[in-house]
């Protein structure tokens, strides 16, 4: 057996149908389409008809509601900023948000960050960031830290 003798199993052994080829092939002529009418021609696509009967996407009612105004805000929490504490080597008296963004730690298309009181703190930080929760307020400053809120 050569190199070039395997075959590939992950590949269906199918042929590809090549329509409008002949009449031999069976799909030759109207290639397989039927004679005249919409469905004939090219360019149409009737998704969503359901031969005159009420489409399902009008039968049901509409639902909810996507406010356009709503604030993009991602949450960070201590045991995150222990990890980019270590991982990046910031300092902890330093925390900024747009440093954050700066340096493509955070995303900022996913929105501003809010400060929540999730895991151990056992440091004093002083970070910047738009949202915080009171708890986690208290936690920073219980440690000897700081939260800086900024206007968004």
């Amino acid at each position: 057996m050569d190199i070039n003798e395997l075959k590939s199993n992950l590949t269906s052994n199918k042929k590809r149908k090549r329509v409008g080829r002949g009449s031999g092939s069976g799909l030759g002529k109207t290639a397989g389409r039927g004679v005249k009418g919409q469905k004939s021609r090219s360019g149409v696509s009737i998704s969503g008809f359901e031969g005159g009967q009420m489409p399902i996407y009008r039968r049901l009612p509409k639902r909810g509601f996507k406010n356009p105004f709503a604030k993009k805000i991602q949450s960070i929490n201590f045991n995150q900023i222990k990890n980019i504490l270590e991982k990046y080597k910031i300092n902890a008296k330093e925390i900024k948000e747009n440093s954050l963004f700066e340096k493509k730690i955070l995303n900022k298309s996913k929105g501003s960050l809010k400060l929540l009181n999730i895991g151990e703190l056992s440091f004093p930080i002083i970070i910047e960031v738009s949202f915080a929760s009171k708890k986690a307020i208290e936690t920073v400053e219980k440690n000897g830290g700081k939260v800086n809120l900024i206007k968004v």
